[in-house]
């Protein structure tokens, strides 16, 4: 390449004058984050669907000009940024979204400029390694051996049912609850399973009752599937009792703990998840209780030679002989090819906050949702679910029918004001406020109330 063409080449990410290259795009990003952000002025974007289409239309142009605009970063950013939900403002708080952590962010950003992929360890010489330390730490904090990094929990769940069809065949039947995650039986679906038993789910819980009839009837294998922390309500299911029936019987656990896993950082909610250490396998979330940026989703496994059955052999990637010499083999790591580094933020966070500030953070969204729930149980013009289970509060305007309920959310979400999300249980529909926001202050949650009062017809 001749000198002139090396300066017309777009700066590159890596290599040694990637840094001084990222430096000025970095300072035109945060400058479009802010602008965006104060362009918002809320929550979420007002004015609907039609409008954010309408405004990101009018930045983005033609998505693939003939000729580029070095303007393009700042103006897409900035549209990104006035049309996002941010889930750093109290008041949007519909989701399982978290804000993430500042720290984690940066660290995700040296992932992308450094780009390694954990197909090959020739690829991600210290991804691999770091991947394999951290993911056993966190497989032991949860009583298990080993984990694989996913990019949520439905790749999670899909592959703690993928390891259980391979180690108990193509017969295996799942039995889950009402209240359990849609990609559990969707799993079952996708690898061929017989359909699932779905228990009723009272009051949103795996009714143990139930699974004690189920386990003596069906004929195995059977894999159970709990939930430490539904979606709709927060709600962990009787993991103790589940655990101790699945062994009585000979079946096979797993917990869907994507929710609820950020629990073990925390001494004073640990406890919630007692059982957590006789599954099989467990799904971990950290985009969740975790303020990560999305994905950092984990699997962790109680057998890591279940794992062999994810095994392919691709000679260019991971050749007998390199094997042999001791190039570690990543193939077996998970069912993707390309993977992405996910794991560096994380472990930039857990050595950052380590044990004791990941566990305030838990402990510091938890309070709140006990004060929001405070606040509407001494509400008279609202009706409270119940008291939350990890950080998640339903709740409805007194005597309100479901259609207004659906009308008060949807008439915020469209002002811009607040973002709420629904949920069905026992026949009613609520409004969910799911606090994932540590920096939420007590006048931040009396503001959501007032905003839902003032949209509520009278």
């Amino acid at each position: 390449m001749t000198a002139d063409a090396a300066l017309s080449t777009p700066p590159l990410a890596s290599g040694p004058e990637g840094p001084e290259a990222l430096r000025p795009l970095l300072a035109t990003v945060l400058d479009a984050l802010a602008a965006g952000t104060a362009e918002r002025g809320g929550p979420l974007p007002a004015g609907g669907p039609d409008a954010v289409t309408a405004r990101v239309a009018a930045a983005l142009g033609d998505p693939l000009p003939d000729t580029g605009d070095p303007d393009a970063l700042h103006a897409i950013v900035r549209a990104l940024a006035a049309g996002a939900a941010d889930p750093a403002d109290p008041l949007c708080a519909a989701h399982l979204h978290c804000p993430p952590l500042a720290v984690a962010t940066a660290a995700d950003l040296a992932a992308s400029a450094l780009n390694p992929s954990l197909d090959s360890w020739d690829q991600a010489p210290a991804a691999s390694a770091l991947e394999a330390a951290v993911t056993r730490a966190l497989a032991r904090t949860a009583g298990l051996a080993d984990a694989l990094v996913t990019t949520g929990g439905t790749e999670s769940n899909q592959l703690a049912l993928l390891l259980a069809r391979e180690a108990h065949g193509g017969d295996l039947r799942l039995v889950c609850c009402a209240g359990a995650h849609h990609s559990l039986p969707r799993a079952a679906w996708l690898l061929g399973l017989p359909a699932p038993v779905v228990l009723p789910a009272p009051r949103g819980l795996l009714d143990p009752a139930a699974l004690a009839e189920a386990l003596t009837t069906l004929p195995g294998p059977l894999l159970v599937a709990a939930t430490a922390g539904t979606t709709d309500a927060g709600l962990i299911d009787p993991l103790p009792e589940i655990a101790a029936l699945c062994a009585a019987h000979g079946a096979r656990l797993h917990i869907d703990a994507a929710y609820g896993g950020g629990l073990l950082f925390s001494d004073r909610h640990r406890h919630r998840l007692t059982g957590l250490d006789a599954a099989h396998t467990v799904t971990l979330d950290l985009h969740k209780l975790g303020w990560q940026p999305a994905a950092a989703g984990l699997l962790a496994v109680a057998r890591p030679d279940e794992l062999a059955t994810l095994h392919q052999h691709a000679d260019y990637l991971n050749a007998t002989d390199d094997t042999e010499a001791g190039l570690p083999d990543l193939l077996a790591r998970s069912p993707r090819t390309t993977r992405r580094p996910d794991i560096l933020k994380i472990a930039v966070t857990l050595r950052t906050l380590g044990r004791d500030g990941l566990g305030a953070l838990v402990d510091q969204v938890c309070a709140r949702a006990h004060e929001l729930a405070g606040l509407i149980a001494a509400h008279p013009g609202f009706e409270l679910y119940d008291r939350p289970v990890i950080s998640t509060v339903l709740f409805r305007p007194a005597e309100a029918t479901d259609d207004t309920v659906a009308a008060v959310r949807r008439k915020l979400l469209h002002e811009g004001r607040a973002v709420l999300g629904r949920a069905r249980l026992d026949g009613r529909l609520w409004l969910k406020a799911t606090v994932l926001n540590p920096r939420s202050r007590p006048d931040d949650l009396a503001r959501l109330l007032e905003l839902v009062e003032g949209s509520t017809p009278r």
